[in-house]
């Protein structure tokens, strides 16, 4: 794969046991680019290493007053600088192809695995969490993947390199080739602590970095009540924690870095000393010990690449770890069975017993907020489920739309179908007209859409908003999330957009919560009007909306328990009556005798009224 090929047709389907098994498979997937990577890299340090060499004969052969043998070391030396530069250069490129070519695969994992999970990911994993793993953590495995042929180079080049000492001069040689193993495992017991103080560092990082997140978006508060420097000392000793935690990092690093450069410097200084001695003994010539203290020298270059390895990982197994968490978060427990089949009919879900029939504008009131949002996520399919959920959610059935188990069709075919618009929908910076093109029937338009949701305000607004378009409100850019826009003129516009794509059933959770009583009758009476022949299912608790739904639906402890219109729920269901109302224990009380009350006169109208003999008794029993 290069670069210039990106982006993969298919990622592949990773690993996610661990995170050091994540890492495993995207080596495994970069085999080639890794082989090409180490063939450069062994070409550049045996190059590298064959400089000691040429100039242990060049030194000879001034030793010896042999021309001839000058200029043949010469023109190796010249000969091995052009493979050092080809092979350092075709390194670097195969080496920063595997990190790119890396980090871009996981980058369309968690693309595809967010646009698998929709808004169910924020439900498990927080969006600042996903934002931080798709960048700086894909940046931390690109490196490692990147470092790790890099490390393979030098490995084999260091057992290359000692080998070929041990053979060209043994009693040096055996001095480096048993020294070389020392000096690359020395720092292995260090590297524990130091991932561990790399980690915590981390952790701290991410707790200030909330700290400022939360104090800057309730700024606007903070300041209404005085509490800025209040948060401003929380962040300062977040800051300051954070600070101690790099600086015990660092030490370690750097204790790292010095045994590094302190262990070869002792091998180096016994080399120098032990061949100086046999060199004076003449047992070997000057020229053996150029060549040996050379290679040594060198050898250090890629010692290097160890500590570089051993960084890489330390702070790509948490980041894999954390994209792994992403990235074990699936759909269902099933896998699609049914192929080509886009069902229609009534959505029904059998674990709640809720029924939306088809053509007609259901309402649905729950008392819990937070489990109408997750029945809301149940009807469109995007139920999010783990490793750790498999059984339950195998033992929970799907939802059906016309009887088709949406569990059981593609993911795009049952999303097609069935469309959930959440309680906070996200508004994408871009035009208006950027907006509402979206994947749609055709059948609805975008200004018949803007006029059902009561966007007259809005268009308003952004064209007035408009400088260079003309005052169009459809060209006119909105700004990142919406936020130049009030929270109700950004529910209104994403419900627009939910209506221009006329799907076959429509699930809209709280879908009035932000605008005023008037605005609110009128886009339930355009929800309806718009959505006539179509099903449509709203989560709700305002009684506009729910006097203009054909049925309403009560869910109480995840179960239906009472399905009529709104008047009647209102009149004979306590439990909706006092969702809806906000009423208290008391006040339901109150209701409940008054309602006695005119049932006991009601049967006094009648005549029948064997039990009771006045209607003082009746006032005393109320």
């Amino acid at each position: 794969m290069q670069i210039r090929d990106l982006p993969y047709s298919d990622p592949g389907d990773p690993d996610v046991r661990s995170g050091p098994r994540f890492l495993f498979w995207l080596g495994r997937n970069q085999l080639g680019g890794q082989l090409k990577s180490l063939s450069w890299g062994l070409l550049h340090q045996l190059g590298i290493a064959g400089l000691p060499v040429t100039v242990g004969l060049a030194v000879q052969a001034v030793i010896d007053r042999s021309g001839g043998r000058l200029a043949l070391a010469g023109g190796l030396i010249v000969a091995l600088g052009v493979l050092i530069a080809v092979g350092d250069t075709m390194l670097h490129r195969t080496a920063v192809t595997n990190w790119i070519t890396a980090a871009a695969r996981v980058q369309q994992l968690l693309a595809r695995k967010t646009a698998e999970l929709g808004s169910a990911l924020t439900r498990r994993v927080a969006a600042g969490e996903v934002v931080a793993v798709s960048t700086g953590d894909v940046e931390k495995i690109g490196w490692f993947v990147e470092a790790l042929s890099r490390f393979a180079a030098a490995a084999t080049a260091l057992v290359v390199i000692c080998v070929g000492l041990a053979v060209y001069l043994p009693s040096l040689g055996l001095v480096v080739a048993l020294a070389m193993p020392v000096l690359a495992l020395a720092v292995l017991p260090l590297l524990p602590r130091a991932t561990r103080r790399a980690d915590e560092q981390r952790e701290k990082a991410g707790k200030a970095t909330e700290l400022a997140s939360d104090t800057v978006a309730g700024l606007r508060v903070l300041r209404g009540i005085g509490g800025e420097e209040l948060f401003l000392g929380r962040y300062r000793r977040a800051s300051q924690e954070v600070r101690r935690a790099a600086v015990r990092s660092a030490r370690m690093w750097a204790l790292i870095s010095a045994v590094q450069v302190l262990l070869p410097g002792i091998l180096l200084i016994c080399l120098v000393w032990y061949g100086a001695t046999l060199a004076r003994d003449g047992r070997i010539d000057v020229g053996q010990l150029v060549t040996v203290y050379s290679a040594a020298t060198l050898m250090l270059f890629p010692l290097r690449h160890f500590e570089e390895i051993a960084m890489a990982y330390s702070f790509s197994r948490p980041s894999a770890q954390r994209a792994v968490r992403v990235l074990s978060l699936h759909r269902s427990a099933q896998e699609a069975t049914v192929e080509g089949v886009t069902p229609t009919g009534d959505l029904y879900d059998p674990a709640t017993g809720l029924m939306a029939p088809r053509g007609q504008f259901t309402a649905v009131v729950c008392g819990d907020p937070d489990e109408a949002g997750r029945l809301a996520e149940r009807l469109g399919g995007h139920a999010e489920t783990g490793e750790e959920d498999d059984k339950a959610a195998a033992a929970t059935p799907s939802v059906l739309l016309g009887g088709v188990a949406l569990d059981e069709i593609p993911l795009d075919a049952a999303r097609a179908a069935v469309l959930v618009q959440d309680k906070d929908p996200v508004l994408l910076s871009g035009t208006l007209q950027e907006l509402l093109d979206v994947p749609s029937s055709g059948l609805v338009t975008p200004d018949t859409a803007l006029e059902a949701a009561q966007c007259a305000d809005v268009l308003s607004a952004l064209a007035q908003a408009s400088v260079d378009n003309d005052g169009d409100p459809m060209r006119t850019r909105i700004t990142e999330r919406g936020r130049s826009l009030s929270g109700g003129q950004r529910q209104r516009l994403a419900l627009a957009r939910s209506l221009v794509t006329d799907p076959e059933a429509l699930v809209l959770d709280e879908p009035t919560s932000a605008v005023d009583s008037h605005t609110e009758a009128r886009v339930a009476a355009g929800i309806a009007k718009l959505r006539q022949g179509r099903t449509t299912v709203a989560f709700a608790s305002s009684p506009l909306l729910l006097d203009a739904a054909d049925r309403v639906v009560l869910v109480h402890e995840g179960t239906v328990v009472a399905v009529g219109t709104h008047h009647d729920l209102l009149r004979n269901e306590p439990r909706y009556r006092a969702v809806v109302t906000r009423e208290t224990d008391d006040e339901a009380a109150a209701a409940d005798a008054v309602n006695g009350v005119g049932d006991d006169v009601s049967v006094m109208k009648s005549g029948d009224v064997p039990a009771m003999k006045s209607i003082e008794e009746i006032e005393e029993r109320a």
